[in-house]
């Protein structure tokens, strides 16, 4: 037995339409045409699906299974068709994400939920756990997108700039940094440093410079959240360097001061990395203008949690 979807089809349109004669003008094909592909499915099955003589046409008790399942498989078979053409035409696909930038979470969300409004249909995840080997996940396509400040030149990997940022130092006005025009690696000696619970090699401060001057702050305290860490710093409990759009999308108060780190200041720049055969899609495409925009659109994040 060799049932097609035509079969089905063609089932479904006589016993709308009550004759041959009209469910082939709704099928665009002859008369002849149809009344051989019922033979056809009537040889195949070895059961009449119309009952005999009737006008209109009417099913018979099998013809009715027949349709029954025709009704069911149908409408999934074109919803199916419907997602192929949508990724195909890249309206709908998977964009996983995975962060090497902590604090980036506080614009990505309100980029995610502008990028929805534009693309329901394409499945969204961020996997915060393969941070420490992104780029890895990226080539092994376990995600499709990887936010970096670290490009690398990989096979098959195009890096995206998003937007520069400049890595800013916090304190509060009572801590002795106060005072000074800009920081460098030595005043970090004798202080609590308050960083996000990532690895050090992965936060500016250390890979621009704390690293490279050999320096090791008094004490580091990991703290998950921005406005945690805000209220920290305020408390004069340690001092922070974050990006600047974090400290200005902040609801930083007057006991807080932001000082250059070096003479000349830290540049930095955010990355979207993103599979080569891939970046055209139009989803990603639109991703990557949005990320472009990112800090533009973090929120105001209050001084305590």
């Amino acid at each position: 037995m060799n049932i097609e979807l035509r079969h089905l089809r063609t089932i479904m349109a006589i016993h709308a339409a009550g004759s041959v004669a009209q469910a082939a003008e709704q099928l665009h094909i002859t008369q002849s045409a149809l009344s051989h592909q019922i033979k056809a499915i009537r040889d195949q099955l070895g059961v009449d699906l119309f009952v005999k003589n009737t006008k209109p046409m009417r099913l018979s008790a099998e013809g009715l299974r027949f349709l029954r399942a025709a009704e069911r498989i149908l409408p999934e078979i074109d919803l199916l068709k419907a997602e192929f053409d949508n990724l195909q035409n890249g309206q709908a696909g998977r964009l996983h994400i995975a962060i090497e930038c902590h604090a980036c979470f506080e614009w990505l969300f309100p980029v995610l939920n502008l990028f929805r409004q534009d693309f329901p249909d394409v499945d969204i995840d961020i996997r915060p756990g393969l941070a420490f080997r992104a780029l890895k996940a990226l080539t092994e396509e376990e995600v499709d997108v990887v936010i970096s400040s670290d490009p690398e030149d990989i096979p098959g990997v195009e890096f995206h700039q998003l937007f520069p940022y400049a890595p800013t130092f916090l304190a509060a006005k009572t801590n002795r940094l106060a005072e000074k025009d800009y920081v460098d690696a030595a005043d970090f000696a004798d202080q609590t440093l308050i960083t996000y619970p990532v690895e050090r090699t992965r936060l500016d401060i250390f890979s621009q410079l704390l690293i490279p001057a050999k320096i090791e702050p008094k004490l580091i305290r990991q703290v998950e959240l921005t406005a945690v860490m805000l209220m920290l710093v305020g408390a004069n409990k340690g001092v922070a360097v974050l990006p600047d759009w974090v400290i200005r999308s902040a609801d930083i108060d007057g006991g807080l001061v932001t000082k250059p780190v070096t003479k000349n200041g830290l540049t930095r720049q955010l990355y979207a990395a993103v599979r080569r055969d891939e970046q055209t899609k139009p989803f990603m495409k639109r991703f990557i203008a949005l990320g472009k925009q990112g800090q533009a659109h973090a929120k105001k994040q209050p001084l305590s949690p």
